[in-house]
């Protein structure tokens, strides 16, 4: 099964519960570190939203980060960023990649690469800034997901870089702050587009007691997004199925109630 396909088989999941809905469109916390004799075999960067910090407990960046250091390979580097850290991230990432730390990525350590990247709001446009970063360098990436993709004055995140394998949208279209509703990709033929999926919070709520009142009162569907538990698990198995797609495609086929997604 391909990953594609058991992303498509996970999402259903969130369709069948009624809290996702496919878009109009016709489809560190601490860091894990790593001795240079331990080199990563995967890479996950994840970047908060907005002025949050890189460990607060209550964000759903940080809560799946954490999730994935108790469930993934000890050689995964999982890494929660500051959206305004980009480049520090970037950095982070080709020092991982550079193996035998002569400052040069040669074409054996580029083809190495098992890169994720993912966030919310700010962070999830810093995720596509940082893969068009990588692109410069020639360095491949897996997946991309953003969450409710907020794009600061500068920034572009609607357009997915020809460096990046697949990548899929989750936004919700209310409130002064609300996600992009549509990504594409810069070229269709080397990325696939997962989908663009719209999260309907103001029919299915969710609680998010830490939230602030300025949150819950002026951007509360973006709030959600950020603790959203059943939205943030999903994208746990997303990560999960790239980074190890045998193992969670045996998985998800012996879910008990698995349901094709029809693609939007």
């Amino acid at each position: 099964m391909s990953s594609s396909a058991a992303v498509r088989i996970a999402l259903a999941s969130l369709i069948v519960a009624g809290a996702l809905l496919p878009s109009v469109r016709a489809f560190d916390g601490a860091s894990r570190t790593f001795e240079s004799a331990s080199p990563a075999e995967s890479i996950v960067i994840g970047f908060v939203g907005g002025f949050v910090n890189r460990d607060n407990p209550h964000h759903g960046v940080v809560q799946l980060a954490r999730r994935m250091r108790e469930s993934l390979p000890p050689s995964t580097y999982i890494r929660v960023f500051e959206n305004r850290h980009r480049k520090k991230a970037r950095s982070v990432v080709l020092h991982l990649l550079d193996t035998n730390h002569d400052g040069i990525l040669s074409p054996e350590e580029r083809s190495h690469a098992h890169i994720v990247l993912f966030g919310q709001s700010w962070g999830a446009s810093a995720a596509i800034l940082l893969a068009r970063d990588l692109r410069r360098e020639g360095v491949p990436v897996l997946l991309t997901v953003q969450v409710d993709s907020v794009a600061k004055p500068w920034q572009n995140d609607s357009i997915i870089p020809a460096n990046v394998v697949e990548a899929i949208n989750f936004y919700q279209p209310h409130g002064l702050v609300h996600g992009r509703r549509h990504i594409s990709a810069a070229d269709p033929t080397r990325t696939e587009i997962l989908g663009n999926y719209r999260l309907d919070y103001r029919k299915y709520p969710v609680v998010c007691p830490q939230a602030s009142w300025a949150d819950r009162f002026l951007t509360p569907g973006h709030m959600q997004t950020e603790c959203d538990p059943h939205l943030w698990s999903q994208i746990g198995n997303i990560v999960r199925q790239h980074l190890a797609p045998q193992d969670a495609a045996n998985q998800t086929a012996s879910a008990p109630s698995a349901v094709a997604v029809t693609e939007p």
